[in-house]
């Protein structure tokens, strides 16, 4: 597909570039493989534009490994709190242990042992193994996978795992044998804020001349992607036990949210009336609800994946005792999911009851 000359050139640019143009972030100023790993785990599913802050307040936290692999779990969560994705915490927080307490406190330098460490693929290993110990690897996230696509013209659709093997050929073939952390760096850089999902750069790319979808003016068709079913809707339906100025809350045992803390909830596939709520509360708790009270008229909506959440909030002046329920008047002490935070940045000021 390409010669060593040309491999040699690509990196060259790219590397030039990034010497004149490279982002200053504070994960950047230290080559200190803890920093570069919760920088990556917390990049993965966040801009970095809202990572950033999250990053400085979780090294604030647990500035080193130590501090993290002593603390509980729901610290960690607690301190994740908005970013979304808490398995990412829960590994970083495991691996963290695994790492201070199995091994000694030596953290794996090379790919083949970080893949091992919970939480930690190809893109993170690859990432901490080049930036912290020069190793020879290639990162590919989605927008690496978008620069290539567009610069060789390949059709192959890339949300397909058996494009990756390909991908991940070419990306290697083109890292350069020195600088291979700066090169990583460099290709994610230079594709978020050149190579754009929308409205690339192209004239002012310096690769404008060789890349083939410029020189075709077909850079908004690439990349490819096979289409995906729409996401699911999925009705919540959270019911506010109030006690005086307590309100009951659960601790989820299993899903994606597992270990934080939310309102009893009850989950369907439609928009359940009002009866079927009533019955479905007399069924879990054994109340009547003839008092409850709608506070939401407009869902809340919380997209994930594939799946979007329309969500209403219900308030019931009765105390049921749960089997690992908790009554509390504030909320700082238990992590919760953006959705739930979302109810109280709308709603808290009409509720007084409610304290976060």
């Amino acid at each position: 597909m390409f010669n060593s000359q040309n491999n040699m050139n690509f990196s060259d640019l790219i590397l030039e570039w990034y010497d004149k143009n490279k982002r200053d972030l504070p994960w950047r100023k230290s080559k200190d493989p803890y920093k570069i790993w919760v920088s990556e785990i917390i990049l993965q599913q966040t801009k970095i534009s809202q990572g950033t802050k999250y990053y400085l307040n979780f090294i604030k936290k647990f500035p080193n490994l130590k501090s993290l692999a002593n603390s509980n779990e729901n610290e960690v969560l607690l301190t994740w709190q908005g970013l979304g994705y808490y398995s990412r915490a829960r590994n970083l927080h495991k691996s963290a242990k695994k790492i201070y307490f199995e091994l000694e406190n030596n953290f794996p330098k090379k790919y083949e042992t970080l893949l091992k460490l919970k939480g930690i693929g190809d893109y993170t290993a690859s990432a901490i193994s080049s930036i912290c110990f020069d190793e020879k690897n290639a990162v590919l996230d989605g927008n690496v996978f978008r620069m290539l696509s567009r610069y060789f013209l390949i059709d192959k659709p890339i949300n397909v795992y058996s494009s990756k093997k390909y991908f991940r050929q070419i990306a290697q073939d083109l890292i350069p044998d020195k600088r291979c952390g700066d090169y990583n760096q460099a290709i994610m850089d230079y594709s978020s804020m050149i190579c754009k999902p929308v409205n690339p750069k192209c004239d002012v790319c310096v690769f404008s001349g060789s890349c083939k979808a410029n020189l075709l003016s077909m850079s908004t068709d690439y990349p490819k992607k096979l289409t995906k079913n729409k996401n699911r809707f999925i009705y919540f339906d959270y019911v506010i036990f109030t006690h005086g100025s307590k309100n009951l809350i659960q601790k989820i045992n299993r899903g994606l949210w597992v270990n934080l803390y939310q309102f009893p909830v009850f989950k369907s596939d439609s928009n359940i009336s009002l009866m079927d709520l009533k019955k479905m509360i007399y069924e879990e708790f054994k109340i009547s609800s003839d008092n409850i009270e709608l506070i939401n008229e407009n869902f809340i909506k919380h997209k994930l994946t594939h799946l979007q959440i329309q969500s209403r909030f219900w308030k019931i002046s009765d105390a049921p005792k749960i089997k690992g329920g908790l009554y509390v008047d504030n909320f700082e002490k238990y992590p919760m999911s953006r959705l739930m935070h979302k109810f109280f940045e709308k709603y808290n000021s009409k509720l007084s009851l409610i304290s976060v």
